[in-house]
């Protein structure tokens, strides 16, 4: 893969253990990149994620950011610029997929409008916020681009029970990938998503959890086993599966891919 020394990296909801962005983020620090924890809070476990990161060699910074404040969007990416110089790959993966209730029972306020607010409305602030910074930068430089990348989920393609706002916000994501798309392009920036399949991150864990109980399986274990056997490659996603694709889509060899959204499932989503 490309070497991405120098580059910077920005990756939202990224300051917890075994979650994608954590995997995303050791990605690129192996390759050289700078590398921005970005969480809710930067808490104990968010500095040991940063600290992880720095035993790879990479120069972290870690900056907290509720994505549903477009205030803090905008900090955000002012803080990357004003420790780093620029923003060269920002990732939106900060993203609520635990409020699982049938469609009858939804709360608007409190269930809807939430995962509305982080899911999709997030990644507009801050898709707005990284490439204003990077057209700035490509004005005042003449150094611009970037690549920004959007972490939907086989939910952007498929629809799936008692996932109403979450199957909603995902496939906006994948709407707004490809409006930002259209009109950041002259500026050479690049605007992808990702769609995974399922991963047992700790959000996944909750999924997990509350679909064996749902699907009436004894056991995870027993809900777990049956998914794998439905995946063509025979087993669910794992976070190293989806940095990959940020990899690739980030590099000089995806330069002319944009608008798209790319299936990272095994073979279980195909469209």
């Amino acid at each position: 893969m490309t070497d991405f020394s120098g580059k910077t990296v920005v990756v939202t909801g990224s300051g917890r253990h075994k979650g994608l962005g954590q995997g995303i983020l050791q990605a690129f620090a192996d390759r050289g990149a700078n590398c921005v924890v970005s969480d809710l809070r930067i808490d104990g476990e968010a500095e040991e994620v940063a600290d992880e990161l720095r035993a790879r060699g990479a120069q972290v910074a870690a900056f907290a950011c509720d994505v549903a404040r477009v205030e803090d969007c905008r900090a955000l990416v002012a803080q990357t610029v004003a420790r780093f110089g620029g923003v060269d790959v920002f990732v939106n993966n900060a993203g609520i997929g635990f409020r699982m209730k049938p469609l009858l029972e939804v709360d608007t306020a409190s269930e809807w409008d939430q995962v509305l607010a982080v899911n999709l409305s997030g990644a507009f602030y801050c898709t707005q916020a990284a490439a204003r910074a990077m057209v700035e930068r490509g004005q005042t430089t003449g150094q611009g681009g970037g690549r920004i990348i959007n972490i939907a989920s086989q939910a952007a393609k498929t629809g799936f029970p008692h996932l109403p706002a979450y199957v909603s916000s995902k496939h906006g994501m994948v709407g707004l990938t490809r409006a930002s798309a259209v009109e950041l392009g002259r500026h050479g920036i690049t605007v992808n998503a990702v769609c995974p399949n399922h991963v047992t991150t700790g959000l996944g864990a909750q999924q997990n959890a509350y679909f064996s109980k749902l699907l009436g399986y004894a056991t995870v274990e027993d809900y777990l086993a049956n998914m794998a056997a439905k995946n063509p490659m025979g087993r669910p996603g794992l976070p190293s599966d989806t940095a990959a694709a940020c990899l690739w889509l980030a590099s000089d060899a995806a330069c002319y891919v944009t608008g798209e959204a790319l299936n990272v499932s095994g073979g279980e989503e195909m469209h």
